[in-house]
C-alpha cells in the first residue's frame, strides 16, 4: 500500500472541513469558518508532505501532482480573500472548484513515481512550480469574483429594465462598483507578481538545465501570452474612462489563456514530442 492509496480519505475529510468553513462563512460566523478551513488545509497539506517524503522529491512532476497543489491553494486563497474583504460566497466557490480537481485526481489518478529526470533535479524546480500554482489559484479566485460580479450586474440590469419609466437608475455598465474592483485590482496585482516570480525562477532553471534562459518553447510562449494578458488588465484599469464589464471579461479571457498555458499545451501538435515542458503530461 502506497501513500497515494490513502488520498481519498485525506481528500474527503479536507472537503468536509472546507464545506463546513463555507457554511459558517454564509452564516457570518467568521471565527468558526476560519478554523474549519484552516483545519482542512492542514489535513490536505499533510498528505502532500507525506507524498513528498514517499516519492523522495517535490510532488510536482505530473499533472496529477500539480492538481494537488492547486486543490490546496484554491481554499487557501479563498480564505485570504474572505479574511481580507469578507466575501462570504468565495469559500463556497473555492471549495467547489477544489473538489472538482480532487475528484479528477481520484477518478483519474496519475503515476506518482520516485523517478525524476535530470532536468527536474534542480533547486529551482520546486519554487518555480509552487509559485506558479499559487499564482494560478489567485487568478482563479479573481476569475470567480469577476464571474460573480458579471452575474450580479446582469441581474441588476434586468431589474432596472423592469422599472417604470422615470425610475431608472445608473446601470452597472455605466457605474463601476468600486469595492469589487478595488479588491480585484489588488488580487490581480498580487497574482501578476507571483506569475512574474514564477517566470524568473523558470528562466533560471532553464539556464541551469538547458543552457539558455528563454527558447520560445510552446509552454514559455503561452506563459508570456498569459502574463501580458493580465498586464493589459492592470494597465486598462488605470485609464480615466473604462467599461467595467469589459474589465471583468478581460480577466475571464486571461484565465482561459492561463488554462492553455497550464495544461492545454499538452494537446498542441507543436508541443507533443517537441516541447521540453511536456514531461509532466
Amino acid at each position: 500500500m502506497t501513500i497515494w492509496d490513502s488520498f481519498t480519505y485525506f481528500a474527503i475529510l479536507a472537503i468536509v472541513l472546507w464545506a463546513t468553513g463555507a457554511y459558517f462563512a454564509w452564516r457570518d460566523r467568521r471565527r468558526r469558518s476560519i478554523v474549519a478551513t484552516v483545519a482542512g488545509l492542514a489535513i490536505f497539506l499533510s498528505f502532500i508532505v507525506a507524498l513528498w517524503i514517499s516519492v523522495g522529491h517535490p510532488p510536482l512532476r505530473t499533472m496529477g501532482e500539480t492538481r494537488l497543489w492547486y486543490s490546496f491553494f484554491l481554499p487557501f486563497v479563498g480564505l485570504l480573500v474572505y479574511g481580507r474583504w469578507r466575501y462570504r460566497w468565495i469559500l463556497s466557490f473555492s471549495t467547489v472548484l477544489a473538489t472538482v480537481f480532487i475528484c479528477v485526481n481520484i477518478f483519474k489518478p496519475e503515476l506518482h513515481t520516485t523517478t525524476l529526470m535530470p532536468a527536474l533535479q534542480s533547486p529551482w524546480f520546486a519554487p518555480h512550480v509552487i509559485v506558479y500554482m499559487f499564482a494560478y489559484a489567485i487568478m482563479g479566485a479573481a476569475t470567480l469574483m469577476s464571474a460573480y460580479q458579471l452575474f450580479k450586474m446582469h441581474r441588476t440590469a434586468s431589474s432596472d429594465g423592469a422599472r417604470p419609466f422615470g425610475h431608472r437608475v445608473a446601470t452597472p455598465s455605466t457605474a463601476s462598483p468600486p469595492m469589487i474592483f478595488d479588491s480585484l485590482d489588488q488580487l490581480v496585482r498580487i497574482g501578476l507578481a507571483f506569475l512574474t516570480f514564477g517566470m524568473l525562477f523558470g528562466a533560471l532553471w532553464a539556464k541551469e538545465a538547458w543552457g539558455h534562459y528563454w527558447s520560445w518553447d510552446p509552454k514559455e510562449t503561452w506563459a508570456a501570452i498569459t502574463w501580458f494578458a493580465y498586464l493589459v488588465y492592470v494597465h486598462y484599469r488605470q485609464l480615466p474612462r473604462q467599461r467595467p464589464r469589459l474589465a471583468l471579461w478581460m480577466l475571464i479571457g486571461a484565465f482561459l489563456l492561463l488554462q492553455m498555458c497550464w495544461w492545454g499545451i499538452n494537446y498542441l501538435p507543436s508541443a507533443v514530442g517537441a516541447s521540453v515542458h511536456t514531461y509532466g503530461s
